[in-house]
Formats: structure tokens, sequence, C-alpha cells
């Protein structure tokens, strides 16, 4: 089945092609709610429910997990990162490539239309390519279509101003299609439609992968630093994320390229993911797991900034957050699955892939495995160099509106 036209795509995740309606989001939810919230003040407590002053925003169960990781760090961890290792691998095997129109619902006029053209002109019509040369290359053009493998049929030229216009029918799509024509004409020809811009986006993304993730992962380790002001701990944390990441997206090629779950879910595999999905969904995945770091780390910082007892802040660290981290979370799954059960495939990924991440993320990496590795990695892991002293004291993380404590050095920590 051919590619998704580029264009197309961004009608199937039903996503805007310009940024207004989002920057007019965002500017309600910066400027339009702190206002309102200001203007509101205590009256907004009014229809407080009852029992909610009751809540404590410290667990006693999360302390007790706390104590629990404290005394078996090794036996959780490890637990926790078999089973992040297992759903990893299969990363390794990862596929992707441009959707095809076989995403889009059956009755959709691209897929209909699609369709159509292939039962008529044969499987490669609608990845017809128009190559474009001056029209004094036409005759070497011509050539080297002849020589190409897999071409159903070439139009004759078209002429005007200078250049010359043919179509080009393969006999089945493939982005491979598309390199074997290129590799065959000559230098001042190019190639066109559909199927050679899907081709270039794919590749397109590609070759930002890596570009896009050093950055993502750079800035996400530099502002943890700044905030627990614990170059070892926010490395930790990050390498965690990375980890879930890859889980994630190893579920989802067990489920999208293998197939598994199709009649659960309701789709066909293409026997791949889509291309745009590993640039997509890390920066999101990455995104959220931050937040929650956040939440983690500072609590734990700043119990052990006041106590200078590493246990004291793992376990009151946790007893602190993890109602949050794990309330926050719950949310985001319910909301990410629902996801799934819309029509078309790419909302599908984006459910599954984002509910996986943030179910594996709250649950394996903030309640077990990251726990455990600061509790093995000791003092060690809140050793702070002093160029951190000279940072401004505004960008610390303060709790309660309190100043912030004397930081503790690693050789006064206690255990």
């Amino acid at each position: 089945m051919p590619a998704l036209n580029p264009g197309t795509l961004m009608e199937t995740l039903d996503m805007p092609a310009r940024s207004n309606p989002w920057r007019s989001r965002a500017l309600l939810l910066v400027a339009l709610l702190p206002a309102l919230l200001a203007r509101l003040g205590p009256r907004i407590d009014r229809l407080a429910l009852p029992w909610a002053g009751a809540v404590q925003h410290r667990s006693e169960a999360f302390a007790r997990w706390g104590r629990l990781i404290w005394r078996r760090p090794v036996v959780i961890g490890g637990l926790a990162l078999a089973v992040l290792v297992a759903l990893a691998l299969p990363t390794l095997g990862l596929r992707t490539a441009m959707p095809t129109t076989g995403v889009l619902p059956a009755d959709a006029s691209a897929r209909v239309g699609s369709e159509r053209l292939q039962k008529a002109f044969g499987a490669g019509a609608p990845a017809e390519l128009q190559v474009v040369s001056p029209t004094h290359e036409s005759g070497r053009v011509r050539a080297a279509l002849r020589r190409t493998p897999g071409v159903a049929a070439a139009t004759p030229m078209e002429r005007r101003g200078g250049l010359a216009l043919t179509r080009v029918r393969p006999v089945s799509a493939g982005s491979e299609f598309v390199d074997s024509v290129r590799s065959r004409l000559p230098d001042g020809a190019l190639v066109g439609g559909a199927a050679a811009e899907a081709h270039d986006l794919e590749r397109a993304l590609a070759r930002s992968l890596p570009l896009v993730y050093g950055l993502v992962v750079a800035v996400g380790v530099a502002l943890l630093v700044l905030v627990v002001r614990a170059p070892v701990a926010a490395a930790a944390a990050v390498l965690m994320n990375l980890l879930a990441t890859a889980a994630a997206f190893g579920a989802a090629k067990l489920i999208f390229q293998d197939g598994h779950g199709e009649a659960l879910l309701g789709f066909s595999s293409q026997g791949f993911v889509d291309a745009w999905a590993p640039i997509f969904f890390f920066a999101l995945i990455f995104a959220l797991a931050m937040d929650y770091s956040v939440f983690l780390l500072s609590s734990i910082r700043a119990e052990l900034d006041r106590s200078g007892d590493p246990r004291s802040g793992l376990v009151e660290g946790l007893a602190g957050s993890g109602r949050v981290i794990n309330a926050a979370g719950a949310v985001m799954v319910v909301v990410f699955l629902t996801f799934a059960l819309s029509g078309p495939l790419a909302p599908k990924e984006m459910g599954v892939i984002l509910g996986v991440a943030v179910l594996l993320d709250t649950l394996l990496v903030r309640l077990l495995l990251l726990p455990a590795v600061l509790r093995r990695l000791g003092p060690a892991a809140w050793w702070m160099p002093r160029l951190l002293d000279r940072i401004p004291q505004g960008l610390r993380l303060r709790h309660g509106g309190s100043p912030d404590p004397p930081v503790t050095r690693p050789g006064a920590l206690r255990g």
C-alpha cells in the first residue's frame, strides 16, 4: 500500500497544521488562569469537598515503602530493572516507515481513491513519481528510466520553459524505488511526487534523531542539576528516563509492528511503527518523566538538606511525593489509553505508547528503580561540585516558601 502523503498525515494525527490555536491555549494558561486565581483568592475554597482537608500531603504508606527499599534495594531495584530491560530489548528490532493509506478509516476519501487507483492501474499507481529535468537532458532521462527495474510505465515528456516532465509509475509502491530512480538519473534531474515526499520526510526524521535526542537529554540533565544540586542523582534519573522510554518503544514494537493485540485494539499491523513516532513520542515521554523526576528528587533533596540523613531523605522524599506522582500518573495513563479506543491508527499508537511509558515511569522507575539506585549510590548521589554554589539562590527549588536550607556536604551525611 502506498505511503501516506505528508499533508494527509496531519489529518490522520488530527493535529492543526498551524500553531495559532496552540499559542492561544498557552496564552490562556499562562496569563488568564493565574489572573483568575488571583482574583478569586480564598473564595476558590468555598466549594471545597468536605473531606479534602483530611487528606495529608505526606503518605505513611509510601514512607513504609521507602523503608522497605532502604532495606532491600538490590532485590527491588533488580526486579524493576529486569522488567524494563525485558521490555526494552524488542526496541533493537524496531522498524520505522511512513504510514500508508491503510491507517485511514475504510471510508476515508484518500483511502478509497488510492484503492480504486490500484485496482484500475496497478499497485504502484498511487506512488507515481514526477521526474523534472532540463530539456537537453530528456534523452538521458528516458534512457535511465528504461534501465531502472520496477518501472511499470513512463508517460511521454511534457516540455515547458526549458524543463521536461515525465511521470513514472512503479510496479509496486516502496521507498526503495525512489532511491533506485534517483541513482540512475543525470545530475540535473529531480524526482518529486507524494511517494518521494514521504521518502524524503522519513530520511529527514532519521537524520534529526540523534540531534533531537542529544539536545533533549542534555537540557534535561542541566535543568535537573540546577534544581537538585546533584549531578550524579540527576544523571541517574535521566538514565532511568531513557530506560523507561526504550521499554515503551519495545512495547510499541510488539503491539504495532508485530501485531500482538490487533484484535483487542481493532487495527491491522503495518509491519512497522510510524517514522515520526521516535522523535514525537520521545520528546513527550521525556518531558513527562522530567516532571516526576523533579517531584521525587527535589523532595528527597529538601529532606536531606534539612536532616543530613540519607535514609530520612529517601523515606520522606517518597512519602512526600509518592501520592502526587502516582495520582498524576494515573490521570495521564487513563487519558492516554482512551486514545487507543479511537478509529485511526495514529491516535492508537499515541495512546498506547504514552500510556505505557507513563505507567512504567511512575510504577517501576519512580517507585522502585530510581529510589533503589539512589540508595545504592549513597552519599555519592548527592555530591555537589563547588561550582554549583555560585549559581544564584533564585534558581534553587524551595518548598513551602521557606528559604533555602544550608546544603549538607556528602562528608557530613550519616549512614
